[in-house]
């Protein structure tokens, strides 16, 4: 990559001058929340005045409203706010009534709260392995993973795309069993032009603040059209109460602060603009990895027939074992990059008891050998992609020394 030099002072002395200070170029984070802010930044100040005047900064009319936003979005009868996606996961399985001895089928290459919320209500994580492509759960091991305690299968929409649903539907309806989608990287994602949280019996969303919708801190969301689970739901998420201080369930303390949701409100208003964003960061970036010499050595991300992908994240594949190698390259000249996720699930120590060895699934196993994610952000410059690029052909040993920084259609589109 280049080197800036800085320029000489008019004034200075021949005989007195320093060497020119080198400095290099700019670096690209893999996350930035601090200029989308900027873009919005009196919107949520005005948001979060509105709370501190009413002085109302649990539930209340803020996540009230939140709530009939987002089913609007997602097409959903019902929407529920709760304090994080690991708690809508956990919700979600109480609702449904799974507790100790039952199973739930998911996904062993994901974050650690798919799997976790199942440990969590007391049943047990059935790992089955993913799509090499989509990084999904594959249907055909799911079915031969059912058991007579299968209870719900859990299918996790990750990065960004939604998992191969219509053989789970069969699978479901088949063997009786709910399903509950981890769409916590997937809000605005859609399966044959139906968004996730409406693909299942439950849909689980996460506000992080790195999500493609994020809050200033936790917060999380579940979907549905079933108005007992809704119910139950809205009890389970303050100590299973029905009426104050009467209780028919063992709940949780698990509610969305009204700060969240205004944050929430303001920045749903601009989602559909950042995902489209992102949609043409991940098209300009097959345009540079094929302009740049490097589709035979990086996968990039595929994106399935009648999928919308929201990329949450923007997951490569360096094969041949350099992805390591690319990585520790790529940060050290600060360009932003992460690995989602290095290790799988069924490897971690506290799964062991399930008796999982490594092997067990191979394409999980590749998958966290090999993915590489880049920064994907909807206000990434063009500049900041073909920096992004240019840095991972040189990671990879290639010569570019010949080819210009400018790449001539991205700066026409720009």
């Amino acid at each position: 990559m280049p080197a800036r030099i800085a320029p000489e002072s008019a004034g200075d002395d021949q005989d007195d001058r320093q060497p020119p200070t080198v400095q290099p170029e700019p670096g690209v984070p893999l996350i930035d929340l601090v200029t989308q802010h900027r873009s919005i930044a009196d919107e949520i100040h005005t948001a979060i005045r509105r709370v501190v005047d009413r002085q109302e900064f649990v539930l209340g009319e803020e996540v009230l409203e939140l709530e009939t936003q987002l089913s609007q979005f997602c097409d959903s009868r019902h929407a529920i706010g709760c304090a994080s996606g690991t708690d809508a996961l956990i919700l979600s399985l109480l609702a449904l009534g799974v507790e100790a001895g039952d199973e739930v089928i998911t996904s062993p290459f994901t974050f650690f709260a798919s799997a976790g919320a199942i440990h969590r209500v007391g049943a047990r994580p059935v790992f089955v392995d993913i799509e090499s492509d989509s990084f999904n759960l594959n249907p055909e091991q799911v079915e031969r993973a059912v058991s007579d305690r299968t209870r719900a299968i859990l299918p996790v929409h990750l990065f960004g795309q939604c998992a191969e649903m219509e053989p789970l539907w069969r699978i479901a309806v088949r063997c009786g069993l709910a399903i509950v989608e981890d769409a916590c990287q997937a809000i605005g994602a859609e399966y044959r032009g139906r968004r996730a949280g409406v693909l299942g019996t439950l849909g689980c969303f996460s506000f992080f603040p790195t999500k493609n919708l994020g809050g200033a801190g936790d917060g999380g969301l579940i979907t549905t059209d079933d108005g007992e689970l809704c119910e139950r739901l809205r009890r389970l998420r303050v100590h299973g109460q029905s009426g104050q201080y009467h209780h028919n369930d063992v709940g949780l303390n698990s509610r969305l602060d009204a700060l969240q949701a205004a944050v929430l409100r303001v920045k749903l208003g601009h989602l559909d603009d950042w995902t489209a964003a992102r949609q043409q960061n991940a098209r300009a970036y097959g345009e540079l990895l094929r302009y740049y010499g490097l589709l035979d050595c990086v996968e990039t991300p595929t994106v399935l027939p009648e999928r919308k992908h929201v990329f949450n994240q923007y997951t490569v594949r360096i094969r041949n074992g350099r992805r390591d190698a690319v990585l520790e390259n790529l940060r050290s000249r600060n360009i932003g990059c992460g690995v989602y996720y290095p290790v799988p699930l069924h490897l971690q120590p506290c799964f062991e008891y399930l008796g999982y060895s490594a092997g067990d699934f191979p394409e999980a196993e590749a998958a966290a050998r090999e993915v590489l994610a880049l920064p994907i952000v909807a206000e990434l410059q063009p500049s900041q992609l073909e920096t992004v690029v240019r840095g991972l052909a040189v990671a990879l040993g290639r010569n570019i020394s010949a080819l210009p920084f400018r790449y001539e259609p991205l700066r026409q589109a720009a």
